[in-house]
């Protein structure tokens, strides 16, 4: 045998491109659509899938991985290479950037290692488009506008193969002090911005008196814990600050008799000068706690946990948990939306002793598509399809169904989009709290650190501005579902071994990383981390960068010594790496911080929880001069009610719904489109959390923006009402228990370092204390976000809307009783049910039409009595469909309530005495019920009006007007699908 053949193969980049064999690739044609909506139009474009794979690998073996692993043989035709382009042709290929998490690379590597038998192997991958018929500079802007964000990714212009791939660089080790007791004010806030550390002066002031307590300078690491611990994100301190409110002394609020609220002086009126002692705990917490004490049982676990938990049955929990993951979206959409629902989904995992995720929910507030991005933002339509991209492809590799959401269009959104994540799972309710104990290993499950988000937690807390995306690259995450996947199963195991739960404690790596993690597990007892422990996904981070990252897919566990053998052969069958980072407990509650034997850190748990400053805001509410209500003349009932049908904030969101995952798990009883096919609008989605039960958990929110919107005469307590009311209706709408329902507070806020900002969500949060107190439904979690603007290089600000998305999960104690919003069959009464609506204010026709005005008032007596109402005639079984009147007013209700149908009813109305405000006002606590006729006598003592009845005539008539359903469907439908765009 010659030397020759004994050689191995030297360490190379193989490059393999597939593509498909179909004539009509749906790649190519998207990529096409988004070279239009860029302005560049293309003749064609072939797409091919390329991998890089680094090994010691023969042609022949090289050969082989393309055919048995990467290309399907029936379908697709891989080329080990780079095919030449065509004449002419130009050439876009787009790879990850060094470090960016590539989960598909990862995937191809260790099958690669498995089908070869070579170690170790690396991969990378891309995509390469060959467009005919543009020029080199057309292919750019399609490539900076549509096909690459320069954030994770690096454009190439010809076929991309180098001498090897990324690797990184071992670092020397150095330990850093930075100084800061000799620090002046302005020195200090230096330090505060350019290290991302964003904390006021007040608290810089109190470091700086910490350490010189200490005597000694800060470690870098130190700082970089504290900044995350004591961060908006992390710790709310608007909402918790003392606030001295001023308002106006004619209010509608009722200032007397709340909880931690005192006059300023004894003789100033209430509400027109108040002190509010911990705004969050004084409101929000303060209904929950009250609820309780006047009966509720249900609430198992409130504000303490990672989500929020209440009894389903007499062995089962539910918990719930909502998030923002605004900034992060607002820089690379899809990986924040990604990482925002599987951080959501880790939340629910570290919950208790470890809940199942069983649903997932998501909600966008964007601009419109023809709103033009100021420099720095990103285009909203690019914007939108990518988040929704983030949360389908998460949520349906993890396993998780996607159930119920919505999409708010405003242009004040279009540098700072809001994206809220949410996540329901069930637990055994003898699982429902975990605390770590000394001796404790201090356990890291899952995912390899990376620098992927480091300054998450800070950058959260931030303000966007145009050169945000440069600053803050390193704050982008991209997920990997399939390892969260792993990890869950993994988890679950060890809660439910046979042997019981082998873990004391377990929280996820959110904000902050371990840092936030082990800080917080450990507060009570202390912690001891050796940080060179951590698995990293590649050479050279510091051991600061390792504390405070927030790659993705991560679970830290209090674990007993005893139980680590067990917990490892279970993480090895799940393929899950597991590493031991320390053990909890120190003689004196302090975190201390080793990386490779040298000490890096040491703090004090009670300074780092405890030391933070109580911060004093001041907040003012100037409500908006009292307009001349004004309403338009009549308005043409045919024209407003298609117009209405074709609103962003009405029209189908088909597009985005049919992405996800709905069937996943087999638990969905009712899912977000009802009707034959799913024609139309659900008001809630309802699941079964326990196989075996009767029951079901039905899932919904409330978001009422413009009557809040203080630009538009809008009031945030008048907001807080309807979104809380409008929460309660659509779950009572599919059959739920209106005495069983939990629910959440994000507020999104503009920043409220001005005084108008915070009293604005002064009036929220009192908002969120009537409402909730009135319709007797406990907050169990929430989350805000409160710099929501984006500062353009001329330095504009753009403030988002004030906004308050409100989610509720609701007991639906017999699942054959539900109903959809869908109507049934011909001859059914069609019954309005509420109070009447006397205002177009507030409304989407009374916008398109200027009306002017007040916005609509939610009676805290009335609304919750006719939910009440509604929800008995449910369970009795005397109605056939129901819907909510929200968004385009009754008309549009009963339309929608017509589309789900499918075509297939008609109804005739007779509302010609109705003014318009009754027909297009969106005030609250209404809704419309089909009924059989013979049951109406069930509606004696509650308000309603019979406003019709359905008919087979596929036809919405009345004596002012007459459309076909398929136009109505139409116009609902064909509208606002930007998967085009």
């Amino acid at each position: 045998m010659s030397q020759l053949a004994t050689t191995p193969p030297a360490r190379a980049v193989c490059r393999v491109e597939v593509r498909t064999n179909e004539a009509n690739d749906p790649r190519a044609a998207a990529a096409l659509r988004k070279a239009a909506a860029a302005g560049v139009h293309a003749a064609s474009v072939r797409v091919a899938r390329v991998y890089l794979i680094e090994g010691e690998l023969s042609p022949d073996q090289s050969q082989h991985l393309a055919a048995a692993l990467l290309a399907n043989p029936v379908t697709e035709t891989a080329v080990v290479g780079a095919e030449p382009p065509a004449p002419g042709a130009q050439v876009v290929e787009v790879h990850p950037l060094p470090g960016v998490m590539d989960p598909p690379a990862e995937t191809v590597a260790r099958a690669a290692e498995e089908l070869l038998g070579v170690m170790p192997i690396a991969a990378s991958t891309g995509w390469r488009y060959d467009f005919e018929g543009i020029t080199a500079d057309d292919a750019r802007r399609i490539a900076d506008t549509a096909l690459a964000n320069p954030v994770i990714a690096a454009v190439h212009t010809a076929p991309y193969c180098p001498a090897e791939l990324p690797h990184g660089a071992t670092t020397p080790f150095a330990l850093t002090h930075v100084p800061i007791r000799d620090l002046d004010d302005a020195a200090l806030m230096t330090l505060s911005r350019e290290g991302h550390l964003f904390l006021d002066l007040a608290e810089m002031h109190a470091l700086r008196a910490h350490y010189k307590s200490l005597d000694r300078e800060p470690t870098d690491i130190e700082l970089e814990t504290i900044a995350q611990t004591w961060s908006e994100h992390c710790v709310h301190k608007t909402l918790k600050s003392k606030i001295h409110y001023t308002g106006p002394t004619d209010d509608i609020i009722d200032w007397t008799n709340r909880p931690s609220h005192t006059p300023e002086s004894a003789s100033s009126p209430a509400g027109q000068a108040v002190r509010i002692d911990n705004l969050l705990k004084s409101t929000v917490a303060a209904a929950t706690f009250e609820l309780i004490e006047e009966g509720i049982d249900w609430t198992l676990s409130v504000f303490v946990d990672n989500a929020g938990i209440i009894a389903f049955d007499d062995d089962h929990a539910v918990c719930v948990k909502v998030e923002t993951h605004n900034h992060p979206s607002a820089i690379e959409p899809y990986g924040g939306a990604a990482t925002g629902i599987g951080g959501c989904i880790r939340d629910i995992l570290g919950t208790g002793l470890a809940a199942k995720p069983i649903a997932g929910t998501d909600v966008f507030c964007v601009a419109p598509p023809e709103t033009i991005p100021p420099a720095g933002a990103l285009p909203p339509a690019r914007v939108l399809t990518q988040i929704v991209g983030g949360v389908r492809d998460y949520g349906n590799r993890v396993g998780v169904p996607t159930l119920t959401g919505a999409v708010s269009f405003d242009e004040r959104y279009i540098g700072n989009p809001l994206v809220y994540c949410g996540c329901i799972g069930v637990m055994p309710r003898d699982k429902t709290a975990g605390d770590a104990n000394p001796g404790d290993l201090i356990v890291a499950l899952g995912g390899r650190t990376g620098r992927d988000g480091v300054h998450g937690a800070t950058f959260s807390s931030a303000e966007l501005t145009d050169s945000h995306a440069d600053e803050f690259s390193h704050a982008v995450q991209i997920g990997n579902p399939i390892e969260e996947k792993k990890v869950i199963d993994a988890t679950l195991r060890a809660r439910d071994h046979a042997s019981g739960c082998l873990f004391s404690a377990i929280t996820d790596c959110g904000a902050g990383g371990f840092s936030s993690a082990v800080g917080e597990m450990g507060e009570k007892i202390g912690a001891t981390v050796h940080l060179d422990r951590a698995p990293l996904k590649y050479d050279g981070l510091s051991y600061t960068e390792i504390w405070i990252s927030e790659a993705q897919e991560r679970m830290v566990l209090a674990v007993p010594e005893a139980n680590l053998a067990t917990l490892q052969a279970i993480c090895d069958e799940e393929h899950v790496e597991l590493s031991v980072l320390g053990t909890f407990g120190t003689d004196n509650a302090e975190l201390i911080l080793n990386y490779h034997d040298t000490e890096v850190g040491r703090l004090a748990m009670s300074f780092m929880h405890d030391g933070l400053p109580d911060p004093e805001r001041t907040a003012t509410w100037t409500p908006a001069p009292p307009a001349q209500e004004s309403s338009p003349e009549k308005l043409d009932i045919t024209a407003t009610l298609l117009a209405v049908l074709t609103d962003p904030n009405v029209a189908s969101k088909r597009w985005i719904i049919e992405q996800y995952d709905h069937e996943v798990q087999g638990g969905t009883l009712i899912k977000p489109l009802v009707g034959e096919g799913g024609a139309g609008p659900g008001d809630a989605t309802v699941i079964a959390p326990v196989a075996s039960s009767q029951k079901g958990l039905a899932i919904s929110q409330g978001l009422c923006t413009s009557m809040g919107d203080p630009d538009r005469a809008g009031d945030p307590y008048l907001m807080a009402l309807a979104a809380i009311d409008e929460c309660v209706r659509n779950l009572v709408c599919v059959g739920a228990d209106p005495d069983r329902i939990a629910i959440l507070d994000n507020f999104c806020w503009p920043s409220c370092s001005k005084p108008e900002n915070l009293g604005s969500l002064v009036r929220a949060a009192e908002g969120c204390y009537d409402a909730a107190k009135a319709y007797r439904t406990p907050f169990v979690s929430g989350k805000d976000s409160l710099n929501n603007q984006f500062t353009t290089e001329d330095g504009r600000t753009i403030e988002i809307p004030p906004t308050l998305l409100i989610t509720g999960v609701a007991i639906v104690n017999d699942t054959d009783r539900c109903v959809t919003s869908d109507m049934k069959r011909a001859g059914s009464a069609l019954v309005l049910v509420g109070p009447d609506c006397d205002t177009l204010a507030s409304s989407i026709a009374g916008a398109r039409a200027g009306a002017t005005g007040p916005p609509p008032i939610t009676d805290l007596t009335t609304g919750p009595a006719t939910a009440r109402a509604v929800a008995r005639l449910i369970a009795d079984g005397r109605v056939r469909a129901a819907h909510d009147v929200s968004e385009g007013g009754l008309l549009t209700s009963v339309a929608e309530m017509l589309i789900g149908a499918a075509g297939q009813l008609g109804a005739r109305l007779d509302t010609a005495d109705l003014p318009d405000a009754a027909l297009f006002g969106e005030s609250p606590s209404r809704y419309v019920l089909e009924m059989d006729t013979a049951d109406l006598t069930a509606l004696e003592g509650l308000t309603h009006r019979v406003i019709g009845t359905t008919d087979d005539t596929s036809r919405l008539h009345a004596d002012t007007f007459d459309l076909a359903v398929d136009e109505l469907a139409r116009a609902w439908a064909g509208t606002h699908d930007w998967s085009s765009m």
